[in-house]
């Protein structure tokens, strides 16, 4: 099994071969023009790397590597967008990979990208880039060619040398859940758990039990073996089960209106694991929204459309606009899943000015992140 930390190491040290991995500082899926440089990088290493995978590594700097970190981003439906653009798309995947000294809300993204023996090119257009572009990298340079180009790129060695060398080893893996228990979330109740004398889970979180459920909130889950997490919020409610052949997750997504929190199951996603040392992820959207009062909400809407105009003009706000803005996000998601078209642009647009207030902009992410579970919108 490969290790993602060792292999993000081994790959960051080839700073001059980059045919086959590209280094961002963050994705901007939020707004076509981030999405089609995705999309462009995707379509390249592709091309450039027919016989081994390639790679993009998020939360780095490009200049000096250094490894800063990014937002946990588990949009399993990544795939959605690529299939949608991409003609002949390659398969892909996106991990995010613990790092001992990033804060425990900070991960690195690795985007693997399968080998694809078939060019990728864009089969529609988006922001920039014009209907059956093709793209290929030369060093680390993306560059646009003809569709008929001819592939002469020799990168399968040293890949498949790097990931030889990415291997777990049992002293690792040691170490990893040893630090999980008793340093990193020894406050929260940390467990562990080995499937198939194989692959080692880890999780940690505050208990909370109803009805004869255990529920868990700051929740953090990891696959030591390979050093992913599988899940982490610091609000959500998660309710987690398990047997021999697999661990299961269940998501649960506050919404919050007038004052009052209600719950309701967002997403399953059950990691089975097999004989032969394999192991793969299924996923299943649970969330049916609720309905709630037209009236209400338009004056929700209209409510949070005015704070943010005053936030704009920086004027001060009473007490009750300041428990208002508290829940905004949460109210936005509110009335875009019950039909209000734009809250979820307005939500966006208000990036810049619910930064400065750390809790409100941890749960504009959060609100954010669910969207794309429900909705991977790739207009």
């Amino acid at each position: 099994m490969i290790n993602k930390r060792i292999l993000i190491k081994n790959l960051l040290t080839h700073n001059d071969e980059g045919s086959f991995y590209d280094k961002k500082r963050q994705l901007n899926l939020h707004n076509r023009e981030g999405k089609a440089k995705f999309l462009k990088h995707i379509c390249s290493l592709s091309n450039s790397n027919p016989t081994n995978n390639s790679y993009i590594v998020v939360g780095v700097e490009d200049q000096n590597n250094e490894i800063i970190g990014t937002d946990f981003y588990d949009d399993s439906r990544i795939q959605n967008l690529v299939n949608a653009y991409l003609e002949n798309p390659p398969k892909i995947q996106y991990e995010n990979v613990p790092f001992p000294n990033l804060p425990k809300d900070k991960v690195i993204g690795l985007v693997t990208i399968r080998a694809n023996s078939k060019k990728a090119s864009f089969k529609k257009g988006i922001y920039t880039i014009p209907i059956h572009s093709t793209f290929i990298r030369i060093g680390s340079n993306t560059t646009p060619v003809e569709s008929g180009f001819e592939n002469n790129f020799q990168n399968h060695e040293t890949v498949i040398g790097i990931e030889n060398n990415s291997r777990n080893s049992i002293e690792y893996t040691l170490d990893n859940v040893i630090d999980f228990l008793n340093f990193r979330h020894k406050d929260i109740n940390p467990k562990y758990k080995v499937f198939k004398e194989l692959f080692v889970i880890c999780w940690a979180g505050i208990e909370k039990k109803s009805k004869n459920t255990t529920y868990l909130s700051r929740v953090d889950i990891e696959l030591i073996n390979e050093q992913i997490k599988l899940f982490y919020s610091a609000q959500d409610v998660v309710e987690i089960t398990f047997n021999e052949d697999s661990f299961t997750i269940i998501e649960y997504v506050p919404l919050d209106l007038n004052d009052k929190i209600d719950y309701y199951p967002l997403e399953e996603q059950t990691i089975h694991f097999q004989e032969n040392g394999y192991y793969n992820i299924s996923r299943k959207i649970l969330f049916q929204p609720p309905s709630f009062n037209k009236k209400i909400l338009h004056h929700i809407y209209n409510n949070n459309i005015s704070l943010l105009k005053k936030l704009e003009n920086q004027r001060n706000l009473t007490k009750s606009e300041q428990k208002d803005l508290e829940n905004l996000p949460s109210t936005f998601m509110v009335c875009y899943l019950n039909g209000f078209e734009n809250a979820k642009q307005k939500l966006i647009d208000a990036k810049q000015l619910l930064k400065p207030f750390p809790q409100i902009y941890s749960s504009f992410k959060e609100s954010l992140r669910i969207l794309r579970k429900l909705k991977y919108d790739v207009q």
